[in-house]
């Protein structure tokens, strides 16, 4: 399969001067969007990076949309989880299907999925994950744990995803012949400008710079969860200034980020570099 990276790049260039059908321009529109979908655990801006991405003109997101069938198949008991399964489809090979192949409205030529890749059960296939162009968002573990906890009080080294998100980047980096582009967190919020320019010429679409900067508020698109998670970037307006912090964990915390280290430390050697 051609790499998905490459395939949203423009072929009206060379389609005929003729009056397009509406399938056609359908086809049309789903070749030349670039489908990008964000891999990242928890507590690790994602939302921000969301954010980021729907302040572009011309650019639609989707926040977390494997959220409820993670829910409903795994059991687990999350903050709002009535509300959350309520609100989304549980069948995710439904849900792939329409971040794979819909027509964006608006005329936007971005879709950005921010997907937390705790949700990436054992049981999902992946190949669906080849029509879009992935990127991979990880943060040293530590900050995640001291991050998180603060949120929910029994937590374990699944919370986070880093199994899942490797899974996922050794699988598309065998599949595709080069690994998933990676960003780090720490990287990204010490040159922000910098590292979504490098992002952007990597994904071969123009740097804008509404990107470093977005009005407070709630958005539309937001997940039904956000009242609970979504506090602070509500009232964010860009990326806040990176502070080097000393992080002081409890001694079961530790534990939980040392198993998500090897992990994190894979992909940050392929990570952009500043």
């Amino acid at each position: 399969m051609p790499d998905a990276k490459k395939s949203h790049s423009s072929i009206i260039s060379h389609a005929p001067d003729i009056v397009l059908s509406g399938v056609f321009k359908r086809i049309l529109t789903i070749v030349t969007t670039l489908r990008l979908a964000v891999w990242s655990g928890p507590r690790n801006i994602s939302t921000a990076m969301m954010r980021c991405w729907e302040n572009r003109p011309d650019a639609t997101v989707i926040d977390e949309p494997f959220y409820s069938h993670y829910l409903w198949a795994s059991g687990i008991d999350h903050p709002m989880a009535t509300e959350v399964m309520q609100s989304q489809p549980q069948d995710w090979r439904m849900v792939a299907k329409s971040l794979t192949d819909e027509a964006l409205e608006g005329g936007a030529t971005i879709f950005y999925q921010k997907h937390i890749s705790t949700h990436l059960l054992d049981h999902m296939e992946l190949d669906w994950t080849l029509q879009l162009t992935n990127s991979m968002l990880i943060r040293e573990p530590e900050r995640m744990v001291a991050s998180y906890a603060k949120k929910r009080e029994d937590i374990n080294a699944r919370d986070f995803g880093y199994a899942e998100q490797l899974r996922l980047f050794e699988f598309l980096s065998e599949r595709n012949g080069e690994a998933p582009l990676v960003i780090d967190t720490d990287r990204l919020l010490k040159d922000p400008e910098n590292m979504l320019r490098k992002w952007c010429d990597k994904l071969e679409i123009e740097f804008l710079p509404e990107m470093l900067s977005w009005p407070a508020g709630k958005r539309d698109s937001d997940g039904i969860w956000g009242s609970h998670w979504y506090d602070a970037v509500e009232k964010s307006t860009g990326f806040v200034p990176y502070k080097a912090v000393q992080i002081n964990l409890s001694d079961e915390h530790q534990l939980i980020a040392d198993a998500c280290r090897p992990a994190y430390e894979k992909m940050l050697a392929v990570a952009l570099s500043e």
